[in-house]
């Protein structure tokens, strides 16, 4: 077992119980001086005082034990690269001091910086207007995301049901739409039927639960019909599992409970028609082959693409991706990320980055090699991918997908075969907006940055207007 510290966490749950540290240890058949060392974490815990804990409070280990931190940490080293910081920030070893001794005020604290953070994002969209006081609140999208990064973006309790049920109904993958239709039927009365789009109009999906029946738009494609089934079977058999996801959340409006019910449905719909293990075994044989994917698992680009941001499970992991949807003018339309990339919330994001040049190529995969003004690089791999067309009026619904890992996995994917990590200066210099960029000499500048102040140079002019 991993060392884990657990000084707070054992603290409060002595707490909880009124216990002493003397009584606490004589439950534990331990000594009290164990106890107090445990508790100021200058010694990690042992498997048989795991199992004591678990054996005498009827507590899961889950509980006790605290996860890698990894998404935490990296939370914190985004935070501290605010100018806020600039004059004192901490090191390394403290961010990780204050993440095994104090969560409970890391938490906290970034939940504290998160607000500062969409208060200014606020100030700057409407260019300084007076707020409405619950503006200055997390809207519904950013706390669903917070939450889906807090677990790793990996939802054990979905994949295992999506598993069992795989399990009991085997099928290939072109067979699922038929296998999920038959199953609605049979198992629910629930008819599905496929609908002009003059009749369904603007809606792509429609399920009526009192009246069971599933009506979907002829816009959708193939793999799409057979994710929406996917994605109402959720609701209909396993509306527990997602109430039980939610119940343990931060989630407190109906309105982001409900959204993120819908996304969580979106990921048991991805878990069954991509299983985790032969999903993983047919990526790491093809390299994570995006189109090979597609072809295997009768899916689509995007599909694939989202899906592999979840590959996170505790046994068996695959590369760690951040995945990144705009639209032409630069509006982030979703986002799901597990990895240490600081993700532009609301749009803005860097012209540099060819994320936004993919609209000249449509449907070609442009890989690029970046680097962070704070040195971070990634391998990101961007390509447009079109949503349903209802008419005429409806063509050109283009949008652009970036998916990214970081640069020490690039070599596990097949596309680093013809695009070689290059040398240290010519990595792509991007940054998350130019608002809170801090390159100077940055071509593609577009907006005065709020982290530092460029130098003005009345006998110069620089590449662009904002330095001289």
């Amino acid at each position: 077992m991993k060392k884990a510290f657990i000084g707070s966490r054992l603290r409060q749950l002595r707490r909880e119980r009124n216990l002493t540290q003397a009584a606490l240890a004589e439950v534990l058949g331990i000594s009290a001086a164990y106890v107090n060392m445990l508790e100021k974490n200058q010694r990690s815990l042992s498997v048989p005082v795991l199992m004591a804990l678990s054996e005498q409070f009827g507590i899961d280990w889950h509980d006790v034990v605290p996860d890698s931190g990894s998404t935490v940490l990296a939370d914190l080293r985004t935070a501290i690269r605010d100018p806020l910081f600039a004059d004192n920030a901490p090191d390394l070893d403290e961010l990780r001091a204050a993440i095994d001794h104090t969560p409970v005020f890391v938490q906290n604290f970034l939940k504290l910086y998160q607000n500062h953070r969409t208060a200014i994002d606020n100030v700057m969209r409407l260019g300084g207007e007076r707020l409405p006081a619950d503006m200055l609140a997390l809207s519904s999208e950013t706390t669903i995301h917070d939450f889906f990064r807090s677990q790793g973006n990996h939802f054990d309790s979905l994949e295992r049901a999506a598993e069992n049920l795989a399990e009991e109904q085997p099928c290939p993958s072109d067979e699922m739409q038929m296998m999920l239709k038959a199953r609605l039927r049979d198992r629910h009365d629930i008819s599905v039927v496929t609908l002009p789009v003059e009749e369904m109009k603007e809606s792509l999906r429609i399920y009526d639960a009192e009246a069971a029946s599933l009506q979907l738009s002829e816009a959708l494609d193939f793999p799409n019909r057979t994710f929406q089934m996917a994605h109402v079977l959720c609701f209909v058999e396993f509306a527990d599992i997602l109430a039980d996801i939610t119940s343990n959340s931060s989630l407190k409006t109906k309105r982001s409970i409900d959204r993120c019910h819908i996304e969580l449905a979106n990921y048991f719909a991805a878990a069954l028609l991509m299983p985790y293990d032969r999903f993983l075994d047919v990526a790491e044989q093809t390299r994570y082959d995006i189109n090979r994917l597609v072809s295997a698992f009768s899916v689509s680009y995007e599909q694939v693409c989202q899906r592999l941001t979840t590959l996170h499970r505790d046994t068996r992991r695959g590369v760690p991706f951040f995945f990144l949807r705009v639209d032409r003018a630069g509006n982030v339309t979703k986002r799901f990320n597990a990895t240490s990339f600081t993700i532009a919330e609301h749009g803005g994001s860097c012209p540099v980055w060819n994320l936004h040049t993919t609209f000249r190529t449509p449907g070609v995969i442009q890989p690029q090699f970046v680097e962070l003004p704070d040195g971070e690089r990634y391998f990101t791999l961007s390509r447009t991918t079109d949503r349903p067309v209802y008419s005429m009026d409806t063509q050109e619904r283009r949008l652009a997908i970036s998916l990214g890992c970081e640069i020490r996995h690039a070599q596990k994917l097949i596309y680093t075969t013809r695009t070689p990590i290059p040398a240290d200066e010519d990595f792509s210099k991007i940054g998350i907006s130019c608002h809170l960029c801090s390159r100077v000499n940055c071509a593609q500048r577009a907006h005065d940055p709020l982290v530092i102040e460029l130098k003005t140079d009345p006998s110069r002019r620089g590449e662009t207007r904002y330095e001289s």
